[in-house]
């Protein structure tokens, strides 16, 4: 396997860090282990000091971000690929408690980030809400292509600071 100049300054994409994630879980598009990584990252952002209602909504967020993938992505096929990577990440200011860095790659087809929208919540009808809920719970949120193919989402939340 090679690997080109681009993918070595930059080895996990453009809006992630250099380091390895602290963890990487892969696992196939089925929604039977959909609760196995909510119940990964919750436990990991409780550690990295989310209160629980954080945790609650940063599962959620990972939750409806699988979720699409698997319907979405892989149009429900079973035998896809998805990669979970998590940066908890401290502070650099007594002002912020840090946070957490989570990205859920695939080798689904791509689309263009531009077009991933959430819908109107005016807009009454069952299903659909994922992309809003995940731009309402984090901080950031990019989704991207990745060069090798598939997509990239990346999600950032910051722990809300005692002081606030």
């Amino acid at each position: 396997m090679s690997v080109s100049s681009q993918s070595k300054a930059r080895p996990y994409g453009e809006h992630l860090p250099a380091t390895q994630p602290d963890v990487v879980v892969e696992l196939l598009s089925q929604p039977r282990y959909l609760s196995g990584a909510r119940d990964l990252v919750a436990a990991i952002a409780k550690r990295f000091g989310f209160d629980d209602s954080a945790c609650g909504q940063l599962a959620l967020a990972v939750d409806e971000a699988l979720c699409n993938v698997i319907r979405h992505g892989y149009n429900r096929r079973p035998d896809g690929r998805i990669w979970l990577s998590i940066w908890p990440f401290s502070s650099d200011s007594e002002e912020d408690a840090g946070g957490i860095r989570i990205a859920i790659e695939d080798m689904a087809a791509q689309v263009d980030p531009e077009k991933i929208k959430g819908r109107e919540l005016d807009d009454v009808r069952p299903g659909g809400l994922g992309v809003y809920i995940i731009r309402q719970v984090m901080d950031k949120v990019v989704y991207e292509k990745r060069s090798q193919g598939g997509m990239r989402l990346v999600m950032i939340k910051q722990v809300k600071s005692s002081k606030s």
